[in-house]
Order: structure tokens, then sequence, then C-alpha cells
């Protein structure tokens, strides 16, 4: 019977994410085996199959061809076969049972004051769990009765299967706790790599109350103190909600399982999950781990042990085949909330579905108005706007799409879309491999504008939703995998200029950073697959952007390479370009056509339009010579993604839509109206050609682009009335940066000690507009660490600082030194290299501070590309590093590495040193190191500052 039979009687039928669907209902002949036939009822439909009641089903089975035993429901009967690990002996069945673990007792930090602070109110259905709890855990030696001047109040905590949890409230005693190197892992770089793994199976490990198994030494125990009903106790095991017992406890348990050379696995804390393709790999490694952590003295709960399983929750997110998917159970608790009544219920009630964010599109602007009444400025006042935002970020929720796997190969595609609506960017990335017919999501991000990036230009916004999409995809997917960059408008373009347009709102070092990041992960891989290949996918028509599945159109026929034309086709070949430029208070553009043949080039220009009406144009231009020469084929080429995709297809879609995309008409219609009409008489093939291709790999079609592009550009034949004001200010930028940021009078100063005559009305300007200053004076109204006292904590060897300095001149390719110095002494450690990269930054400091000197505790540095990367974070944390990041030209927070009388004046004293070829580096670092060495006791012994000249 096919499947879109349909029937008489109607039936509808609901899911459990909300959806439903009218179907019908008849009575058919039914089998399982082929030799017993029944009378049955099958609900059936047009679009749906044959669907069997499992009240039917449940009542036999199936043997396929191979053998093999079905059971309706569920998968394959063989897997009963499978052991559960639940079922392995030396779990536990108590629910309270405890374990210890066979270390030394914990030597932890002390706090350095004495808290004490009086027991509060707690919930009156409490006291009896507590009391019991209390009595249990004395019995178990976990705590024991003392007097201590400590104490700290108890807040006990309901579980979510009802029972009640111990923990005290250590916030006061937090806040005067000595740091610690933090070792547990981000909880979204595990889901990340979990993703990545795609497995079949799964199976995961809870260990029993792994924080009272940690012994604490005797002298650390008083600082816990707790009273309950006029009796002190204090903690003689690991205590929960003090700070440092997640680092310690996620530590100790990672050095059992790696002592016990444990199989691959993710562990969080207590929590630990393995996975596999097959239910005996994953059975085989959970029996594996459990072994270990039973023999190190842990206790594991039957009940908490789950797998083999295709489908399991860990750290709260189901996973299946390596997708994250939002739990049943909590789609149906979201589901049923009601209505907040105050500002704390509206807090919660997004605290619950913010951890679903990635899930759901645009959740920033639904949920903006939520956020609105959770302000302290405003008032709660539920209105109209806060019930719809409600009730759609539940339906979201409901129809949450699963996210991942991630998966890795050379033939697997990575789509960033990004675009910059009204009130913030957003962005979301997707995976298509080959037989697939949709991609799949990774997921979903968005935030609002903030602070002046509400007032930035169109273009600027889009390429800070590119920036802020790329950085969230590097994490996902990594920075070594081709990224499809989908915007709205083209932004590689103005990042290789790595100049900032002349209208632009962002400061220079925002355009710097914007740049910095995006072209490095742009020139990441190989000259015919590049980090970042830009693909424009539509763009404006009002404020609706992108284009819908059913839109999408498949690719006309393309052009071959320039190189690759035959001596009688080049002829015909013209490669076409726009530019635009703001020339006094007008907007002018240019459209150009260059023939490499001929080597001439044709121009047209006009004012108030943009760039891409002039690439719009550059087609006219040269469909008009194809037409008055008769050719017979056109092949034009472009470096513009936006006239390359109308060329191959656009204009058949909006020819059939009557040149109209959801109602509006699309952009400059009358130009592609008059282009697709002269299309239809000629032979036009296009071809797209990369703009942005180093000279050392630029071919024949490459240089012709440059020529277009040459042609294309604006010659500024009007006096710009501002271009005195603007270039004061470009003058004043560039004192004030070079003479490090200082304040107006002293910028001023230095301007004019060296002959530049500026007004005090620019250098303030640029100085308000500067957002490194903002920086400086933000970190001058606190004082932490940063001064006296700041590194009495550490002993030697614990803290470095380190930077980098160019060699006056690159000497056996050796062009950057690493300089590390120790900050309690002053000690000195250097590392020749011919570039300045993260990896030799790590080889520097493996070989000259860790070989030599120990593992550090804490290493600070600037925030170059050198420093402020993944390599060197992931570095950091496997080293348990803490790594702090100085504040640009901010003396104080740089401390000796940055001091204005130590390692600055270096430079220009070896430069003095290496005037001859004949020296080598090996020759000219032993001067450098005294010369720093003299410089470290002359600070030490004087604290005035000299200026440039005298320190040399």
């Amino acid at each position: 019977m096919p499947s879109s039979y349909e029937g008489v009687e109607p039936i509808s039928i609901s899911g459990v994410t909300g959806g439903s669907q009218q179907l019908t209902l008849l009575e058919a002949e039914v089998s399982l085996t082929g030799n017993e036939w029944q009378k049955h009822p099958i609900v059936t439909g047009p679009e749906a199959p044959c669907i069997l009641g499992i009240d039917y089903l449940r009542k036999g089975y199936f043997k396929d061809p191979k053998g093999y035993r079905w059971a309706f429901g569920i998968a394959a009967l063989e897997a009963e076969e499978i052991e559960t690990l639940s079922s392995l002996p030396g779990l536990s069945e108590d629910p309270s049972v405890v374990g210890l673990l066979r270390v030394e007792e914990q030597q932890v930090p002390i706090a350095t004051t004495t808290v004490h602070r009086r027991q509060y109110r707690t919930n009156r259905d409490s006291l009896v769990p507590i009391h019991k709890l209390i009595r249990q855990l004395e019995g178990q030696g976990v705590i024991s009765r003392t007097r201590s001047p400590f104490n700290s109040p108890i807040w006990p905590v309901r579980k979510s299967n009802g029972e009640w949890r111990l923990t005290v409230d250590y916030r006061g005693l937090n806040e005067v706790t000595p740091p610690m190197s933090a070792a547990v892992p981000d909880m979204l770089e595990l889901q990340y790599e979990l993703e990545s793994k795609a497995a079949k199976w799964y199976a995961t490990i809870d260990i029993a109350n792994a924080f009272f198994s940690i012994p604490l030494a005797a002298e650390c125990r008083p600082q816990f103190a707790f009273t309950w009903r006029g009796v002190q106790y204090t903690w003689n095991r690991l205590p929960q909600g003090w700070k440092h017992s997640p680092t310690i406890c996620h530590g100790l348990i990672q050095t059992a399982l790696e002592k016990g050379k444990a199989p691959e696995h993710l562990q969080y804390i207590d929590d630990i999950i393995v996975w596999g393709n097959s239910a005996e790999e994953v059975s085989e490694k959970g029996k594996k781990i459990i072994q270990i952590l039973l023999q190190a003295g842990f206790a594991i709960k039957r009940s908490k042990v789950k797998g083999p399983a295709q489908e399991i929750q860990f750290l709260g997110i189901r996973w299946h085949d390596g997708r994250r998917q939002i739990p049943v159970d909590i789609i149906n608790k979201i589901a049923a909330m009601s209505p907040p009544t105050n500002k704390k219920e509206t807090q919660a009630f997004l605290g619950v579905v913010g951890f679903w964010r990635m899930h759901i599109p645009n959740y920033s602007l639904i949920v903006s108005p939520l956020y609105h009444v959770t302000r302290k400025k405003n008032d709660f006042k539920w209105g109209p706007e806060q019930r719809q935002a409600f009730e759609q970020i539940k339906q979201e929720i409901v129809h949450a799409v699963a996210l991942g796997p991630v998966r890795a190969g050379p033939d697997v595609k990575n789509v960033l879309y990004t675009a910059a609506g009204e009130n913030g960017p957003t962005w979301s990335l997707w995976q298509k491999a080959p037989g697939e017919t949709r991609g799949r999501p990774l997921g979903f991000w968005s935030r609002g504008y903030r602070g002046s990036e509400a007032r930035y230009t169109p273009t600027e916004k889009e390429i800070l939703a590119a920036y802020e999409g790329v950085r969230a995809a590097s994490e996902v997917i990594g920075t070594e995998a081709q990224l499809l960059l989908a915007p709205r408008l083209p932004v590689l373009g103005w990042m290789f200029k790595e100049r900032a347009p002349s209208t632009h709102h962002a400061t220079d070092a925002t355009w710097s950073k914007w740049v910095a990041l995006i072209t490095q992960r742009a020139r990441i891989g190989s000259p015919s697959r590049p980090g970042i290949l830009e693909v424009i996918t539509d763009w404006p028509e009002g404020k609706d952007f992108g284009m819908s599945p059913e839109e999408e159109v498949t690719r006309a026929e393309e052009a071959p390479p320039y190189n690759k034309l035959t001596e009688d086709e080049k002829p015909y070949a013209l490669f076409t370009d726009g530019s635009c430029r703001i020339v006094g208070k007008h907007r002018k553009w240019k459209a150009a056509v260059w023939s490499p043949t001929r080597r001439v080039a044709e121009a047209a220009e006009g004012q108030g339009e943009s760039s891409q009406f002039a690439e719009v144009k550059a087609i006219q231009l040269a469909l008009d010579i194809a037409e008055r020469e008769k050719w017979p084929t056109l092949y034009l080429y472009t470096d513009s993604w936006m006239v390359a995709n109308a060329l191959w297809g656009w204009l058949q879609q909006w020819k059939r839509s009557n040149w109209q995309r959801r109602g509006k008409p699309i952009w400059a219609a009358p130009l592609w109206q008059d282009i697709a009409a002269r299309l239809e008489k000629l032979v036009v093939k296009v071809r797209h050609v990369d703009a942005h291709v180093p000279k050392s790999r630029a071919t024949e079609e490459h240089r012709n682009n440059q020529q277009v592009d040459k042609a294309a550009k604006i010659e500024v034949a009007q006096v710009d009335l501002d271009w005195q004001r603007k270039g004061e200010l470009f003058i004043a930028r560039w004192a004030h940066d070079t003479s490090g940021h200082q304040g107006r009078d002293a910028t001023y100063r230095w301007a004019r000690d060296r002959g530049v005559d500026l007004s005090m009305d620019a250098i303030s300007q640029v100085i308000h507009q500067c957002e490194t200053c903002a920086v400086i004076k933000q970190a001058k109204r606190v004082k932490p660490l940063w001064y006296g006292g700041r590194w009495l904590k550490y002993k030697y060897g614990e803290a470095w600082q380190i930077d980098y300095i160019t060699l006056p001149q690159s000497r056996q390719g050796k062009r950057y030194v690493l300089t590390m110095v120790e900050v309690t002494t002053g000690w000195l450690e250097t590392y020749p290299v011919p570039h300045a990269t993260a990896r030799n930054t790590i080889l520097g400091l493996e070989k000259q501070v860790l070989w030599r000197h120990g593992t550090p505790e804490r290493i600070e540095s600037d925030n170059g590309t050198h420093f402020r990367n993944n390599l060197i974070d992931t570095w950091a944390k496997e080293h348990g590093i803490e790594w702090v990041y100085h504040i640009p030209y901010h003396a104080p927070a740089s401390g000796k590495i940055e001091s204005p009388r130590g390692l600055r004046r270096c430079p220009a004293a070896v430069r003095a040193l290496a005037v001859g070829p004949e020296r080598s580096v090996s020759e000219i670092l032993p001067i450098w190191i005294s010369l720093l060495v003299m410089v470290k006791l002359e600070d030490d012994h004087s604290k005035q500052t000299q200026d440039e000249s005298g320190a040399r």
C-alpha cells in the first residue's frame, strides 16, 4: 500500500515539540513476518508514511535475511547482549556513599584575613534533611566539631531530585583567599571538542561526592568552619562552595586518570564521558576508567553510570551522533513556565533560556524587551512587547534545531553567514558535506551594538559582524579549516586595503583590530585554498537581506582563466571595475573597462552613487563595446562577487519575479533590466578574479585586474574644502601615537620640538577619540597589583614579563629577540628568532624559562598577536600558567619589560654596536645583555626619569 493513501476517518497527531499533523485512519491487513495476517488500524496521509501503533508492534519481532532479530521502537535486539557499565562490580548502591582519595592531605590556600559571619535564616523545609545530613557526614569523617575564629553560614541547595545538598556560603571567605591557577576546562570548548568526535556510542561516569573524597591538611581546615544548632563544625575534606574546590578536584581526578593511563575521554570536574563507534569499544573504555577511579579511592554510584548508549546526556546537553540537542525535559520545563512577575524572575528565566542561545537565531533581538525590564534604571513593566518576546522565545526553544557535528576534511564546506541588523550584528555557521542537500548548523550568534557601534557606517557594521563571526567560527572549527564568508556587503576588500575609508566612524585602533584578525585568518592555507573565501550572497534592498532557500539558483557557465583563452578569443576579453570616493562634500563614482590586447581603458564617471553602482555601470560599458564592434562572445573578468553572481544566475530569478524581491523593487533595477535585455542578444561568459593575490603569485589575469583597478581610481580634480582640518587631525593623531599617548600639553611640546605646530583643539579631539587613552584612564582609576608590593607574593622563577625587541639588522636570519625578565630579581633571558610568532614564543619560554627555572605561575606580555592567540592560550592552560596582558603605552602596567628607562633604550645602543657587517648575533647579544643589566641596575638606584638623549 503506498504511503500516500488516504483513509476516511480524520485524526490529528501531536509531537513532543508542539507540532501537529492532520492524518487519516484506516483498517488494513498487517503482518510482521509475512505468514500471519490480521486486521489493525493504521495512520497514514498524503505526506506521511504508514504508522503502526506501538501496541501492535510490541506483540512481535522480525528476523531479517541475515538472521538478526529486530524489535520495534528500539535498535536491533542484539544490543540486549551488551553489558551496561552500571552492572560492573565495585559500584555502590548507597546514595550517600563517600570515597577517600589515596593521596597526601592537600595543602590549600589559606585566607589572608579572618572571616566570621553569623548564620542567617534558611528554608524551613531544609532543616530536618540538613540536620540528618550533618550527622551522616560527621559519622563518615567528612566533617568534625571544632572551635575556630572563622565562621560562614550554611546555604542549603535543593537538588533536581528533591534531595538537599549541604553547601556553605563562602562568599566572604572567597574574597580574602589568595588566587591559584584555574585548571577547569571551558565548558564551551568541551562541547566543541565532543561535537568534533561525531561518535555513535557514548557512556558517562559521575563520581559520587568527589569533593568529599579529597582530604585536607589539618592546618587548612579552621577557615572552613560553620555553625549548626549551636555546634561549630569544619570540613576534613574539600568543601562545596569554596572557590578553589572545583580546580583542586578536577586536577586530582585528572592526575589519577593520567597515572592509570586512561583511554581517550573528556572530563569536567567529576563528570567524565567516553565515546566510540561501537558499544563494545565504549564499554571497554568505561570499564578501564571506572577501574582506575575505584583503585584511586573514589566511590561511584551505580545510578550515576550511564551507557553504552547512542543517546546520552552530558553537561546538561543531549548528545546523539555528535549533535548537541536541548533535552526534552528542559524543553517541557521552559514551555510550561509562567510569565515573570518581577525583575528577579525575569533574570532567572533569561538564565535558563540563555544557556541555549546558540540554538536560536536572532536570540538577542528576540529577548531584548525582556532584558530592558531587568535594568536597574528601569521599573518592571510587563507590557505587550515583553509578552510577545516571552512567548516567542519559548516557541524558539520548542522548535530549536540540533547543532553539529563538527566535521573536518577538504570536501566539507564551512559557511559563515553574517549580517548587521538595525539592533546588532548576527552570524551563523553551517557545514555541508558532499551528498547533503542542506547544510547542518553549528551555531547561531547575535548581540546588540555596544557604545559607539550604533553610529558606525553600514560598511563598518558589516565588517563588525564579519569580525565577530570569524572569531566565533575559529573557536568552533579551528583556524586551519577554510571558511566561506558570506556577508551582505563586501568585507575582504576593505581589510586588504589595510586603511579605513575617509567616511569611517570607528577608530583607527578598531580598524587595525579588524584588519589584523581577518587578514591573518584569510592568509592561512594554500594559494589555491585560502583561509577565507568571500562570497556575497545578496546586496541591500531596503532592510531585508539574504536569499531564502527557494531563491537559490544554479551558476551559469563560467569563463575560463584568461591564460587559457586562445589567441583568437583574447581580443574579446574585458576586465571591469568600479570605485567610489568622497570628494569635497560629494560622493563621486567611476566605472572602467580594460582591454588586455589593446592596452587601453575606457571609463565613465558620475556623482551620488556607490562603488557597487559603478561596478554595474562598468558591465554596461563592456556591453557597449561588444555591441558596437559586434563581438561573437564577450569574456568578462571582474573582482566583484556581486556582479559575478548576478550574471551567473540572479538575473533570471529577478526577471521571473518581475524585478522584485519580497514585494520591493530590487536595487538598481533599471540597470539590471537593461543588462538582461542585452544578454539575450550576446553570449557573455563571466569569471571572478581574486583581487587579493601577492605579487609573487600574480598571474597575467591578476595583473590585468590591477590595470583596470588603476583605471577606476578617481583623481581628485577639485579642492577638498576640509583638507586643512583633516590634515591637521592626521598629524595630531600621528604625534599622539608616536609620543606614547601623552596628554594634550605634552603632545603639543613633543610636536613643537620636532618642528610641527599643532592647535590644542586638534590634539584634544584626537585624545578624546583615542581608545587606548580611554583604557589607560580606566586603569588609573583602580590601583590593584600594578603598584607597591606587586611582586612580594612571588618566589624566584614564579613570575616573568616578556616582550619582543627588533634587532637593528638581521643577522644569521635572526631579526627579533624574545626578552624574558624574572620579576623578583630582574634576571634576563633572551632567545633570538627570525619571526615574532606564537610558536617561537612557546619555544623560547620552554628552552630559556621552563627548562632552566621551572614552570612559572604567571607570565605578562602585551596584546600582540604573537602573544594573544589560541595557541598561546592552550599552551598556558596545559601548563597551569596565568597569562596576563598589559595595557599598551601604560608603563606602570607593563612593569620591568616596558619600563621607559628599561628595554626601550637598548635598541639604540645595539644599533651603534652593530654597524659592521662582520658582527653576528652571537657577538651582539652578550653586549646587549650587559646593557640591559646596566639599565636594570641604574633603574634600581634611580627613580627619576631622564630624557631619551640622556639615556643614550
